[in-house]
Formats: structure tokens, sequence, C-alpha cells
């Protein structure tokens, strides 16, 4: 019955997201429409067969019927985030080395409501079907080459997106000197240069593995971008006795770990078991202009 259940949402959800090109499209033909008659302009030769019915159209609309308001597939993929705390799934891939469990023990301790499982000769389709049933959200899973974490896997639940990444220059807690105990509060998030479409796509996944904090919460998550490579850093801070809220010259940060830089290479419109899922996004790394290169 669960499985008839997840195969009907999965089917509606197609649905809604097939309708969002047409409804672009029939939305930009009236805003052509409302332009040339605000203007007093003549209308465009190729609406005249169909200028009657946006008219019609147009006179039933209401303000939450503007595109910007309009609910689309990326609105059912987070329809609840915010409104509960997510349940992160970590594993690992196959056969993990022992810093690959490390680090996975400590992306553990990085997403304040998640839980780490031992993968073993698990399926992906298995692992999915399973974090479904248990009412996970996300499923994240790192991966490695010759005992280095080289990629990570952040796979959302029940519809997807899949982000794709590549790490490099990862440094676990312990090749940290001076790092202190992890809090368990949840985090404060830095967000830094996501400006592009895409880059707003990527700031929610991430966004989204990650609770509501308290405005006191000592603790700090950064992730920045630059020229399309998104360094991770994990800090806390913590102010002087006495010192006047505020003053920034009194605050102490302390780097608590791990760090590591993460490239975004795919972005696949649907879960990690969903191999026929279109993409939605895919690293070229030969373009031949910058400005296409230039992608979050």
């Amino acid at each position: 019955m669960s499985l008839r259940r997840d195969q009907r949402l999965r089917r509606e959800y197609l649905y809604r997201k097939s309708l969002e090109g047409k409804e672009r499209a029939v939305y930009e033909r009236k805003a052509l429409v409302k332009d040339a008659l605000a203007q007093g302009k003549a209308l465009p030769t190729e609406l005249h067969k169909e200028v009657d019915s946006l008219r019609h159209a147009i006179s039933l609309d209401d303000e939450g019927s503007l595109l910007e308001q309009q609910r689309t597939h990326i609105d059912d993929e987070y329809a609840r985030a915010g409104e509960v705390d997510p349940k992160v799934c970590i594993t690992t891939s196959h056969g993990p080395s022992s810093r690959l469990k490390q680090f996975a023990a400590e992306l553990r301790l990085v997403f304040p409501t998640s839980q780490r499982i031992n993968r073993g000769g698990t399926k992906v389709a298995d692992l999915v079907d399973a974090c479904k049933r248990n009412d996970f959200t996300d499923i994240v899973i790192a991966h490695e080459t010759r005992g280095e974490p080289d990629a990570l896997v952040v796979c959302h639940l029940p519809f997807g997106p899949t982000a794709f990444f590549s790490l490099s220059g990862c440094v676990l807690r312990h090749d940290i000197e001076g790092t202190v105990s992890v809090s368990e509060a949840y985090p404060h998030l830095i967000l830094d240069n996501f400006s592009t479409a895409l880059g707003q796509r990527t700031a929610n996944i991430l966004r989204y593995l990650f609770p509501v904090p308290k405005p006191d919460s000592s603790r700090i998550l950064t992730f920045s971008n630059d020229r399309n490579y998104i360094s991770f850093r994990h800090h806390t801070y913590e102010q002087d006795a006495g010192a006047e809220p505020g003053d920034a010259e009194s605050v102490k940060l302390h780097e608590v770990g791990p760090r590591f830089e993460m490239q975004l290479y795919q972005v696949r419109l649907g879960t990690l078991d969903q191999t026929e899922a279109e993409n939605e996004w895919t690293l070229r790394p030969f373009m031949s202009t910058a400005k296409k290169r230039k992608v979050l």
C-alpha cells in the first residue's frame, strides 16, 4: 500500500512539474498583452489569433496569479521546510576506510538533527526506501578515493532534488590545532555569494539540511562561494565578559572543523535511486566563455 501511495505522489509531482513550462509561456503572453494595452502600442503579430482569450484570462487574474507567487515543483520539494526540523541520514559508500568513517562521524556533528548509519552492503534503492519509511528528509552520502573524502551526495526526500558535490582539501577536526568541543546547538548559517538562480538553488539545498537556530546560538557554519568553489567552515564564538553587545573587537572566534572545499557538478530532479530522473543542471568545465562558466 505504501509503495502504491509513493508512486501516486510521484506521478502527481511530475505532472505538476510538467505544467510549469506551459504556465510560464501563458504568463509571458499575457504580460505582452498587458504591456501593449497599458502603453497604447500595437499588439505583437504572433498574438493576434489568441488576443481575445488572453484578455479574458487577464480579466480573471488576481494578485495571487502572478508568476512570482505561483507554486512550482521547487515549492513541492521543500513544502515543509521550516515547519519541522530536518531529519538527515549520514552514511558512506561501500567499504569505507577509517578516515571516511571519521569524516562521516564529524558530519553527524555538523548536522545537529542527523543520524549516522553504517551502510554495509545496502543498495541505493533499499537505502532510499528505508529512509522514506523512517521519515528522513535528506540523505548525505560521503565518498572517497584511496582513503581521502572526495565527494558528497545530498538527496532530498521524498521527491528530490539530488545534488552531487566534489570535495577537496578536506581537513578533519583532529587535524586542526586548538579545536574546541563541538556544540550541539542549532547553528546560524552564512551563505555568501550565491547570487545567480543556480546559486540560490544550491543555497536552498544546503540551507534546508539545518533546523532553525535560536537567536542566542554561538555556533556558525559558513558556505562561501568563490568562483564556483564553496568553502565550508565551522566556528563557535564567545564574547568577553562585561563587553558591550555588538562590540566586534571583544568577540573571539574558534574554528571547530572539519573544513573543506566543495564544487557542485550535477543537480538531478529526482532521488538518488531514480537513474532515469532529469538533470536540472550539469557542470561543463570546458565551456568557451567566462560568462557561462560563472554558474553560482
